[in-house]
Order: C-alpha cells, then sequence, then structure tokens
C-alpha cells in the first residue's frame, strides 16, 4: 500500500491505514490491501458505526479493522468474519464500565449487523467486535469468552 492509500480517509476520523494496520501483517509480511469493495464497505461502517461512537465518546482503538485472507487465517479468525469484506471493526476497551457504555450505545442508537462483547480470559483484555452491511443488518448480539 502506498503513502497515498494510507492517508486515505475513510470518514472524518478514519483512515484507510488505521482501518487496515496490522502488527501480525506487518511481522509477517503480509499485504492487508482491500479492493475497491472493501473500501467502500469500511466507508459505510465507519460513516454509520464508528463516527458516531467517537463523536459521543471521543477517541476509539481500534485494534482490527479489515484483514485479508492469509491475515485472518494467521490470527485464527473464523472463516466467514466480515473483517475479511470490510465490514467489521475490533474496538480496545480499557474497562468493563467503559465498554458498557459503548455496546449500550451501539445497541439503543446504531444500526450494525453484529455486535459481540469479547474478553481474553488470559489476560483479561476487552474488545467489542461491531459490523455492518450495505443491506439487511440482522442487529445480532453476543458475548465471547476467549480462553
Amino acid at each position: 500500500m502506498d503513502n497515498k492509500n494510507q492517508n486515505t480517509m475513510l470518514s472524518p476520523h478514519f483512515s484507510l491505514w488505521e482501518m487496515t494496520r496490522s502488527g501480525t501483517a506487518e511481522r509477517l509480511g503480509i499485504k492487508n490491501i482491500p479492493n475497491d469493495e472493501e473500501v467502500e464497505n469500511l466507508k459505510l461502517l465507519c460513516k454509520n458505526v464508528l463516527e458516531p461512537l467517537r463523536e459521543r465518546f471521543g477517541r476509539i482503538i481500534i485494534t482490527s479493522g479489515f484483514r485479508c485472507e492469509s491475515l485472518n487465517n494467521r490470527v485464527k479468525g473464523v472463516a466467514t468474519s466480515q473483517h475479511l469484506h470490510g465490514q467489521a471493526a475490533d474496538i480496545h476497551i480499557s474497562n468493563r464500565e467503559t465498554s458498557m457504555r459503548y455496546f449500550n450505545f451501539i445497541k439503543d442508537h446504531l444500526v450494525f449487523d453484529q455486535l459481540l462483547f469479547e474478553r481474553k480470559l488470559s489476560n483479561g483484555c476487552l474488545w467489542l467486535h461491531v459490523s455492518y452491511r450495505a443491506r439487511n443488518n440482522r442487529r445480532k448480539i453476543g458475548v465471547v469468552s476467549l480462553k
């Protein structure tokens, strides 16, 4: 990805670089580059979910956005992951109270396809997985605990 593409803004506060960066991809030399359709999906996700969340709470930290198939496999993502289509983002949460405020805001005020509260049991990390599709958003809600 060249510098011009990295700096492309998907919405007022989210860049293509932010939605495609990955320490795993960098470490393993994986080119995590979305196609035009995936970029359009990322724009919709940013506009309809991430921007309203940022406007309400300030800066939010995206730990995973788009993932190419190779990257998704390396991070042990599911084969049907919406990250593969630029339709999902994982948001880092510093504590349970903040995560519940984000979770409830998305649930009560935004259109979304999937909203999952996730935590890693071994280190206590918290994040929200949220996705958005151009059509037929299911408003699927869940809690996932990972080992």
